[in-house]
């Protein structure tokens, strides 16, 4: 597959970095030439310095023969009129990033679709709707549907009191037969392990499971967690993720949003009608002591500061809140600061990179369905060829290498977790949790 990845920022690049493990033609361009020799130093990429809305621009990058056309810019007007371009100079599937959520309103003058785009990323919702999830498991670290919402993939950090530290994951298997999971990923001490069956849960572990929605009360059992609904949040900072979050949640729960700005609060007030909106500064401590912060089943820090969050993030963390999510755009501080585990780490940028690999995975085989960032493991969707290495014998049997593990078998819509006795079939399509290492040899295993 031919992809144009028009800007080269964080989104284009986190995303030209998911696709390029999948032996995709893959060119990005970018104005800025420190933006493209950052993805030509650190991936397989072909890079076109330029504007991307301009047509000599995109007939560099050949875009008349791209398979896919990512318009990712920072700009609106940018994204628009580049998709317009390549839409007619013959690219066959256009996605676009827009931050502007009233261009998808029903009585919006101008509409995507006028500009040959296919599918609207708006990255504030993507990271709202991914802070959502998180909100409503108050106890997990990470939190993500697959399968249309069939599977969950929940992570917990392990404490000294739960039951399943020290023990192998064939051994919680054999004491919970009763229904399945599986185990994923786990991240120790800065790195990432995909682990068999062999491998020992340790205290201070991040644990990812995947298993059937209807199974969360038993997973909570296992790991010795009780599964709380969330009553009350707090969220610090008026931004666009803010108003979205409190949006979506106050009407299911009890919500006080929290910006330092007067006048903002004070829209904000008049909007969120069942939103208690305060006027206040998310650094004072006495502050939050005095909104018995310690109460709260969720802190959430989405001002469009990164310094304030992670700060605001560390003190609810400290003053005793169940759960903090901390909105960050630096990437490069999610490993470091889930380690620290002060709470769950949010990005828009890589949540936007989700949003786009889950909607195009329909249309192309063996494609990227999820990256995780912190994880340093994909999630990928194979297809089964006739006469492939991993059918009609046990897969146990099949020499998968060691950083994969395939994670849910989905056989004409019939979903099931993966075990070592599973065989699969050309009907079957299968979802594998592999670092980029493993993916080429998972491909030769998938084909005739």
């Amino acid at each position: 597959m031919k992809v144009v990845i028009i800007g080269g920022g964080e989104v284009g690049f986190h995303a030209a970095k998911a696709l390029c493990g999948e032996n995709h033609d893959i060119t990005i361009v970018d104005i800025d030439p420190a933006k493209t020799k950052r993805a030509s130093d650190h991936i397989d990429v072909i890079t076109v310095e330029g504007n991307g809305a301009s047509p000599n621009t995109l007939r560099e990058a050949v875009v008349e023969d791209a398979d896919l056309v990512l318009s990712l810019t920072r700009t609106d007007e940018v994204n628009l009129i580049a998709s317009q371009q390549a839409h007619k100079m013959g690219a066959k599937k256009i996605i676009a990033r827009l931050r502007n959520e009233q261009y998808t309103r029903r009585d919006s003058i101008i509409r995507p679709e006028s500009f040959g785009i296919d599918l609207v990323i708006h990255p504030e919702k993507a990271a709202s709707d991914e802070i959502v999830r998180l909100v409503r498991h108050s106890y997990a670290t990470q939190a993500m549907d697959f399968e249309g919402g069939r599977m969950e993939m929940i992570g917990f950090r392990l404490d000294k009191n739960c039951p399943i530290a020290t023990k192998t994951i064939r051994e919680i298997c054999e004491e919970n037969e009763d229904f399945r999971f599986g185990v994923v990923a786990v991240t120790r001490n800065g790195s990432t392990e995909v682990p068999w069956s062999d491998f020992i849960f340790r205290e201070g572990d991040t644990c990812y499971f995947i298993f059937k929605k209807d199974y969360l009360d038993q997973i909570m059992e296992m790991l010795g967690k009780e599964a709380i609904e969330a009553k009350g949040v707090m969220i610090l900072g008026g931004s666009k993720i803010g108003r979205n979050l409190a949006e979506t949640l106050q009407n299911e729960m009890s919500v006080r949003l929290i910006d330092a700005n007067r006048d903002k609060a004070e829209r904000l007030a008049s909007t969120l009608p069942n939103t208690m909106v305060l006027n206040s500064d998310g650094t004072d401590v006495e502050f939050l002591k005095s909104e018995n912060i310690h109460e709260l089943d969720s802190f959430i820090s989405v001002t469009q500061s990164e310094q304030t969050n992670l700060l605001c993030g560390l003190l609810a963390h400290h003053l005793g809140t169940k759960q903090t999510i901390i909105h960050i755009n630096t990437t490069e501080y999610l490993p470091v600061v889930q380690e620290i585990g002060i709470g769950c780490m949010v990005s828009k940028n890589i949540s936007t990179v989700n949003a786009i690999l889950q909607n195009i995975k329909s249309g192309f085989s063996d494609s990227a369905v999820t990256s995780f960032e912190e994880l340093e493991v994909d999630v990928l969707e194979f297809s089964p060829e006739p006469g492939s290495k991993v059918m009609d014998i046990p897969l146990s049997e099949v020499h998968f290498p060691k950083d994969s593990i395939v994670g849910i078998i989905n056989h004409h819509g019939h979903l099931s977790i993966a075990r070592g006795s599973s065989q699969l079939t050309e009907d079957d399509i299968v979802l594998v949790f592999a670092k980029q290492k493993a993916i080429p040899k998972l491909r030769k295993l998938f084909s005739a």
